[in-house]
């Protein structure tokens, strides 16, 4: 699949998009976090171009959602599963699930939500959830005790943009990469033709080291797993609570051992270094405090000296004492004859405490020696070369060690790589399953059962399938959602719904829009059982807020003429569209928009308080549906929220003049119910 050919994605996007290691597979998998892994790629980005591949895979071109109506109500379902998720991971992933018309995307995700209907929302694991969020990149990590080395222009280039964490130097012959053996601690020489060298210091020739970049540069490997350990405690942590509800992440558990993943990380700092190895803690502190150990010491024998002089009675001859001023007050001679073995002892015990300040090994401390023990001196002086010596060593040893246990930890969480990314995702892909689960309970919901357009397998003679729904309440009612009366209700054609105001009309309009989005987004329905055709488009039009003027009255006009024109596969939702000019004019218009939408086998449901001028004006036989209101009960109405069909409802009017005439009578008002 060619990443320009997704819908949205265009050049810019798709550069970006190949940054990722496999971004075919990467985009068609749907992971919004692995896409917004891409450079420049947010979630919200990395959400539609997942949606965008989605109707790539199935040809799902078309535009389900028509109106502005349409996609509020999406938006509005949308909504109530994102309230339901506890990481933003979820909530942009919910974003790739919208209303298609391809059957076999709504099939692909229903399969999801029937199995994610199944998940228990276990409060344990929702706030191990709390923690979870995708892993991330860390900055790009700069090594510089070693370098890569090649004499190839063209293995220059690919070195530095493959292992950007190291130094490429270009090297000639031996010469040069002994002069660079002399300058980093260790040295990689790339090309097979410097096989068999032999230089001082750390030098090997590895012809495949960019392949493999955890033994060349193992502070990569160990960078992300110390970025990105907080996500991955969380996402065991996940994993652990699911297990412990008895309703694990994935059939065969998590895809790596947690307790060797923990194992790994607790050998990790979190600047990526090592921790935890006494050995590397050990050389690490004596050469941090190499320099103040030293100090120390010499205090040491200083101490031990100045002690020994003022214990002993020491007389300096004449000839001594001119000598010592010619020298210009010079006590070595004096200390070598007088104070040898007190100086001795000085001198060992500033050694002997340097040794143990540092922790020196017995070789080490063979160099710690040479730190103390020249011409005799007061104050004790020591040898700044010796002590640089013994700095180089100890830095050496904890390079190489420390070199040693990032390519053992390497080593062991190379295998780790991949698994982590699957236990990360499948932690946050539960949280998108139990917010769809959580969805289906708290709104009492079933998977609806979606069929072809009749027309797709008889010729088109058949009626449309249309929807039916039993026992449906809405969530976007008002009301908490216990108290929401239930709706029966179908429609297969042209139809008009009627009833008196307050009744429940666009309530009604309202909840089949949102069935009819939520089946074919996939999704479960607030309802006890429902039957969706799958439909071409959503056309949902709202009420409008008052008479339209000449030319909004027009443009509406011309909706609806292209709106009919071919409204074959189409759904159609009006909400009293006699709004827009005089009841006269819209009766006249309704009836010609209805007789065109029959023509078309569309399915159509009209709310309007003209029923009965709109059935006269048409010329066909128009379906009449009323939400039948049983009367008035303390000045409010009691209504039969199912619509009954076959029924023009009466209207609140009515029901006002007849509650007079039977609570008053009179002529007057029974005149006045006979015109209804």
């Amino acid at each position: 699949m060619e990443l320009e050919a997704i819908p949205g994605v265009g050049a810019k996007t798709a550069a970006s998009l190949r940054e990722l290691d496999d971004p075919v597979a990467t985009v068609e998998s749907g992971d919004v976090a692995a896409i917004a892994r891409a450079p420049g790629v947010n979630e919200a980005r990395a959400a539609r171009i997942a949606r965008g591949a989605i109707r790539r895979r199935h040809g799902d071109d078309g535009r389900v959602l028509a109106t502005d109506r349409a996609r509020e109500l999406y938006r509005e379902a949308i909504d109530l599963l994102r309230e339901r998720t506890v990481t933003d991971y979820a909530a942009k992933r919910l974003e790739t699930f919208y209303p298609s018309a391809s059957a076999s995307r709504i099939a692909e995700a229903q399969s999801f939500a029937a199995d994610a209907a199944d998940r228990d929302p276990d409060p344990a694991v929702r706030e191990a959830l709390a923690d979870c969020a995708p892993l991330s990149d860390p900055p790009t990590v700069r090594v510089r005790d070693r370098c890569l080395a090649t004499a190839d222009a063209e293995t220059l280039a690919r070195a530095e943009a493959e292992v950007p964490e190291l130094s490429v130097e270009t090297v000639e012959d031996a010469r040069d990469v002994s002069e660079l053996g002399r300058s980093y601690a260790s040295v990689i020489v790339l090309d097979e033709s410097f096989a068999g060298l032999d230089v001082e210091g750390d030098v090997s020739v590895r012809p495949d080291a960019l392949e493999a970049p955890a033994e060349t540069v193992p502070e990569r490997l160990l960078a992300f797993f110390a970025e990105n350990r907080d996500r991955l405690e969380a996402a065991a942590a996940v994993h652990e609570a699911a297990a412990a509800a008895g309703d694990p992440v994935s059939g065969g558990g998590p895809p790596v051992a947690l307790d060797r993943l923990r194992d790994a990380l607790s050998r990790l700092d979190d600047d990526g270094t090592i921790a935890g190895d006494a050995e590397l803690d050990r050389l690490t502190a004596a050469v941090d405090d190499l320099d103040a150990a030293v100090s120390t010491a010499a205090s040491v024998a200083d101490d031990r000296l100045r002690e020994a002089i003022r214990e002993r009675d020491v007389t300096i001859e004449g000839t001594d004492f001119l000598s010592l001023v010619e020298q210009g007050a010079r006590v070595d001679s004096l200390l070598d004859r007088e104070l040898a073995d007190e100086y001795d002892a000085a001198v060992d015990a500033a050694r002997e405490h340097l040794a143990d300040a540092l922790r020196l090994e017995p070789e080490e401390a063979e160099l710690a020696e040479r730190v103390f023990g020249g011409d005799p001196s007061f104050p004790v002086d020591h040898d700044e070369s010796a002590v640089s010596r013994l700095r180089t060593e100890l830095s050496a040893a904890r390079d190489r060690r420390a070199a040693k246990l990032k390519a053992d930890l390497a080593s062991d969480l190379g295998d780790l790589r991949q698994p982590v990314e699957e236990l990360v995702r499948d932690a946050l892909e539960l949280d998108v399953e139990l917010a769809v689960a959580r969805f289906a309970r708290d709104f009492d919901c079933t998977l609806p059962e979606v069929v072809e357009p009749a027309g797709d397998d008889d010729g088109g003679e058949a009626p449309p399938a249309g929807f039916r729904i039993e026992g449906g309440r809405s969530p976007l009612l008002d009301v908490d959602f216990p108290d929401v009366e239930p709706v029966d209700y179908g429609v297969s054609g042209a139809t008009l719904l009627s009833g008196v105001n307050s009744g429940g009309k666009t309530s009604t309009l309202d909840l089949v829009a949102l069935v009819v989005v939520l089946a074919q987004m996939g999704m479960p329905v607030p309802a006890e059982s429902a039957t969706v055709e799958r439909f071409e488009e959503i056309h949902y039009y709202a009420k409008s807020q008052g008479t339209l003027d000449a030319g909004a009255f027009e443009a509406t006009l011309r909706d609806f003429g292209d709106l009919v024109d071919g409204a074959d596969g189409r759904l159609v939702l009006v909400d009293e569209l006699e709004s827009i000019t005089e009841p006269g004019a819209s009766a006249k218009i309704i009836a010609g928009i209805l007789e065109a939408l029959d023509d078309q086998d569309a399915t159509a449901v009209f709310v309007s308080h003209l029923a009965r001028e709109i059935r006269a004006a048409a010329d066909f036989e128009v379906a009449v549906d009323g939400i039948e209101a049983a009367g008035l009960v303390d000045g409010k109405l009691r209504v039969n929220r199912s619509p009954k069909k076959g029924h023009l409802a009466r209207s609140t009017p009515e029901l006002i003049v007849e509650k007079l005439a039977d609570d008053r009578g009179g002529e007057f008002y029974g005149d006045l119910l006979e015109k209804f």
